[in-house]
């Protein structure tokens, strides 16, 4: 039995996505994520202006007449999400946990594939494998998928990425386009990421909270890790305190950014304290202007 709360939280995300679907996202995710290719639709007679590439010369000779094949995009995609479910995802100082916010980009970017009659999958992972969603299509299977992103329970704390990512590879045979939506609070997934990219059009969702950061001057202050459990005690009014965890967390910011630099992924920011439009919309209209040149 699902909770109710749950189910509220399903209802509200769907509710807020749809219209972000309808107006913002349905013709730039259609532009961005192309098809597998073309595909033949039909055989006409051949019109000034006509290609003579696209000659069909079979019926041409069989009918006196010269005709061409008309071909089209062969639409249909394969969309999957990587979501992240370990014990950072939840974490969020600002208006949401990363993952409430993991569910409402998870949605908004379903709703948009089943608009235009993609398939939908999902790999939910900590440190094992937590769960698998076989690609499906319809507004009731990408609900669960919401649902799913928002309120399945793992066993595991801890990340690790680069299992997720050969599991993918392992699993999903044909080319897709691939959402890894995490904090990528994890190390050596370098090679892993890189092997996905090859096969798949891999973009990266980075979860961010600007508690993770910028550490606020609150004198002694306790910490407990999500992932792991460990506590310490610290004061965040101590220069060294301080100076040692920007140290950190440029190291981490230069580790995400050699990783995907090495793999030819794109990746887009959403934070926790702010709407996942403005990023998304970006990030596809930089797209389409690549595509375009």
């Amino acid at each position: 039995m699902i909770p109710r709360e749950i189910l509220r939280k399903v209802r509200r995300i769907e509710i807020r996505t749809r219209h972000l679907v309808s107006d913002l996202f349905g013709g730039e995710y259609h532009s961005v994520f192309k098809g597998k290719g073309m595909e033949f639709a039909e055989v006409r007679e051949y019109a000034p202006g006509d290609d003579i590439r696209s000659i069909d010369w079979n019926v041409t000779a069989r009918t006196g007449h010269p005709h061409v094949k008309i071909l089209q995009e062969e639409r249909e995609l394969t969309v999957f999400f990587l979501v992240d479910l370990s014990g950072s995802q939840r974490f969020g100082s600002k208006n949401r946990f990363k993952a409430e916010l993991a569910a409402e980009v998870g949605a908004l970017l379903s709703l948009s594939a089943v608009q235009n009659n993609d398939k939908v999958g999902l790999i939910l992972f900590s440190n094992a494998i937590e769960l698998y969603v076989p690609p499906g299509k319809g507004r009731r299977h990408v609900l669960r998928v919401v649902r799913e992103i928002l309120a399945f329970e793992g066993k595991g704390q801890g990340t690790d990425l680069t299992m997720a990512l050969n599991h993918l590879v392992q699993v999903q045979k044909r080319k897709a386009v691939v959402f890894v939506v995490s904090d990528f609070f994890t190390e050596n997934y370098e090679r892993s990421l890189k092997i996905a990219s090859k096969k798949h059009d891999v973009v990266a969702l980075r979860l961010r909270d600007p508690r993770e950061r910028d550490l606020p001057s609150m004198g002694v202050i306790s910490l407990r890790a999500l992932e792991d459990g460990r506590e310490a005690t610290i004061d965040s009014s101590d220069p060294r305190v301080r100076r040692a965890f920007g140290e950190e967390v440029r190291r981490r910011e230069t580790s995400f950014q050699d990783a995907v630099r090495s793999a030819g992924v794109d990746y887009v920011d959403l934070w926790t304290h702010e709407d996942v439009t403005r990023p998304l919309s970006a990030f596809f209209k930089k797209r389409t202007q690549r595509g375009r040149r």
